[in-house]
Order: C-alpha cells, then sequence, then structure tokens
C-alpha cells in the first residue's frame, strides 16, 4: 500500500470566497477519480478551511491567510517556499488572481493548470479556457481535464456530516420535528445582491400563515439583518451566526426548501440536496452560479437595461435606484415559492 510519502502529490487553489470553495468540490471529486492514488491537497483561505476538511476526496487543507498573516510580499514569498518544500508535482488553480499567479510561479511546480483569464496566465504550464456561458461547476471540471457529456456536469457537492454536527441540530430542532420548515438566507456582502427586507418579511408573513417554520440563517454579520426580517412574527426562528458550515448543511437537510439571495448558502442548499430558490437582484443566472440539482430554480427580471451591472454586485446601486430588486414582485417570489413546495410533494409522493 502506498504511504503518503511516495503517492503522486496534487495541489488545487481555491482562496476565492465560500460559494466558490464549495462549487470546487465536484472537480476534487473528479480529479480524486482520474488520479486515485494520489496525495490531493487544497489551498484555502481560513473562511472554507471547513469546506475542503470536511470532504471526502481531500488529504489535506493549507490555510493561506491572503488578508492578514501572509498578506504582505515577504509573508506570500515565505509561504510559497513552505510550499514548494511540499513538493507537488501538479497545480491546478481555480483561482485568478496576480497573487495566486505569483504563488504559483515561486512554488516551482513543473506541472501547473489554469484559466486563460487568469492574471499573469504564462505562469501556467497548461492554461484551460475560461467558458463563461458554462456553469462555474463545469469551468471547474474543464479546469481538471475531466471530460463530461453534457449533463453529465451536474454533481453535487459532497460534504462529510460528522456526528456532533447531526446530534446537535437534531436536538436543536426537537421542538419543530412536526412543522413543515423551510430556511431563508437574506444576507450577501453586497447589497445589491440582497433582496429588500420589507419584501422578504412580507413573504414570511404569507408563510406563516400557512403554518410554515421558517429559519433565518447566515453568517453573525446577518444577524441584525435576519433580526429585522423576523419583525417579533411567530413561527420565525433567527439562527444567523449560530452554526458552522457543516451544521448549516446538516440544518438545511430538515428543511422542504430554501430561499436565497445569489450568494453561498444556495451552494450550501446543494449540499444538503433540497430545493433551492435563488432570487437574483443585480447579478443575473448565466454567471454560472445557479442551483443546480432537482427541483431547485431561480427568479430574476430580467427586462432592465442596467442588469447586470457586475460579477459580484456593489454596495449600492450604481444608478440609485436599485429597480432590479425593488421592482420584483414578493407575490411573484411567493407563487413560484409555493410551485415549488408542490413539485416537490408530488415529486416525494411518488418515491
Amino acid at each position: 500500500m502506498e504511504t503518503l510519502e511516495n503517492q503522486e502529490r496534487i495541489l488545487f487553489i481555491q482562496t476565492a470566497f465560500l460559494g466558490d470553495a464549495i462549487l470546487s468540490l465536484p472537480a476534487l471529486e473528479r480529479l480524486k477519480k482520474i488520479f486515485p492514488l494520489s496525495s490531493l491537497s487544497v489551498l484555502c483561505i481560513p473562511e472554507t478551511e471547513e469546506v475542503f476538511a470536511n470532504s471526502p476526496f481531500v488529504d489535506e487543507t493549507i490555510v493561506f491567510d491572503k488578508r492578514k498573516k501572509h498578506k504582505s510580499l515577504f509573508a506570500l514569498i515565505k509561504f510559497a517556499k513552505e510550499t514548494k518544500n511540499k513538493n507537488f508535482e501538479k497545480i491546478y488553480s481555480a483561482h485568478r488572481s496576480f497573487r495566486t499567479s505569483l504563488l504559483v510561479l515561486l512554488s516551482e511546480v513543473r506541472e501547473t493548470y489554469g484559466f486563460s483569464n487568469s492574471s499573469f496566465s504564462f505562469v501556467y504550464k497548461t492554461l484551460v479556457k475560461y467558458n463563461r456561458e458554462h456553469h462555474e461547476v463545469q469551468r471547474n471540471l474543464d479546469l481538471v481535464s475531466y471530460p463530461f457529456r453534457v449533463e453529465e456536469w451536474r454533481i453535487l457537492p459532497k460534504v462529510l456530516l460528522d456526528q456532533n454536527a447531526k446530534t446537535r441540530i437534531t436536538e436543536i430542532l426537537i421542538e419543530f420535528r412536526d412543522k413543515k420548515k423551510i430556511a431563508i438566507a437574506p444576507g450577501s456582502i453586497w447589497f445589491t445582491k440582497k433582496y429588500p427586507a420589507e419584501k422578504y418579511i412580507r413573504i414570511l408573513e404569507k408563510l406563516v400563515k400557512k403554518d410554515y417554520q421558517i429559519f433565518l440563517i447566515g453568517s453573525k454579520s446577518d444577524k441584525d439583518l435576519c433580526q429585522t426580517i423576523r419583525n417579533n412574527q411567530n413561527n420565525v426562528v433567527n439562527f444567523a451566526g449560530e452554526f458552522s458550515f457543516i451544521e448549516t448543511v446538516e440544518l438545511l437537510k430538515k428543511c422542504e426548501l430554501l430561499i436565497s439571495n445569489d450568494s453561498a448558502p444556495t451552494h450550501m442548499g446543494m449540499c444538503a440536496d433540497i430545493p433551492v430558490l435563488t432570487i437574483y437582484c443585480s447579478t443575473v443566472p448565466e454567471f454560472g452560479f445557479y442551483p443546480y440539482n432537482n427541483l431547485s430554480d431561480y427568479i430574476s427580471l430580467n427586462d432592465l437595461d442596467c442588469k447586470p451591472c457586475g460579477i459580484h454586485g456593489h454596495k449600492e446601486c450604481p444608478l440609485g435606484h436599485f429597480k432590479c430588486g425593488n421592482d420584483l414582485s414578493e407575490e411573484l417570489i411567493f407563487a413560484k415559492i409555493m410551485e415549488m413546495i408542490n413539485n416537490s410533494e408530488r415529486s416525494y409522493s411518488k418515491t
């Protein structure tokens, strides 16, 4: 049996946000399938280490704290030297920044793969076309050269759910065991990705009247927003900032539906493999970050000349009117929610 020392060592770099990390998991699964005897390491930021540490296909996580500990050029060079000493034979970089390209260059690995639109793309020995028309999962599969037919890219991101997470969530949800549960993730780091709070409040009111138990989820920074949306309504609990990534996935597995902005929780819902409704404000599904698992869907107001106004969103609407969010009817969204619930119930009754 091969030991870690004599296995081929492969490094996958993904130092972007949580959603991007989750959408890297199918490529890591397939990379392990291509090289089953390899040792697969992932270089990531502190905020996403939990994602990769709980992947059944990742052997090691390497934390690159690019905003603090490793921010300076000197720290980057030192970190690159440490990476070089691990003797990787292949590097695949899903991240396209200058800092990442410099890290790859300094690592002095002979076999490197990166996207064609990467900063300093000449660093990579093999360049892979970044196809803007593809879903992010497809693009990552392209990066690792995994062949697939048209619909075969829809591989769900897989994570291991430990017993501690299962036990904690089970205990917390005991009082809600007889309730129909829906999770809502109303936050985002970008203002123009957030569907207006007052509209979420009206949607919650309609769902509560139908006797649904609502769980508001998100990071600690979303807690105040979620409390505003809760609006002292019965059957609504603010769980923002309370759970780890793995615990949140376990919570979502207990829900009938997740409603999310175009943000990381969308992809957490796919980890849980439940129906996800993603609401697009300033961004569009065509960017390649929509939910793709069974019974999921998205909704977007598309007949606006100003949309999309940027791939990541903005801190405020560039034109000051935020029509992409304000003009997207909550009645339309509620109708879509009920349609998805009915479809899910019909699908469940057939199994």
